[in-house]
């Protein structure tokens, strides 16, 4: 039962990694403007700093948080 438990919360920190990373390369580099463009959608280009930068720090906080819970899982196992 612990081993099923320890398994999700790893997964936990895969996933809040990998949002971080995508929200990261939206926030910096003009990906999200050139396919909001392509689609026909390049009216919201000013609104994805109120959206990204905010999405970039819950993001930043959940993997903070599922490094923590993880890492205090890996220590009460030994």
């Amino acid at each position: 039962m612990d081993k099923i438990s320890f398994q999700a919360s790893k997964k936990g920190i895969y996933a809040a990694l990998s949002g971080t990373v995508l929200v990261a390369i939206c926030c910096f580099t003009p990906i999200l403007v050139v396919l909001l463009g392509t689609v026909g959608l390049s009216a919201l280009t000013p609104y994805l700093d109120i959206v990204l930068l905010p999405a970039l720090f819950i993001m930043i906080v959940l993997t903070i948080l599922s490094y923590l819970r993880w890492h205090k899982s890996a220590e009460d196992r030994k």
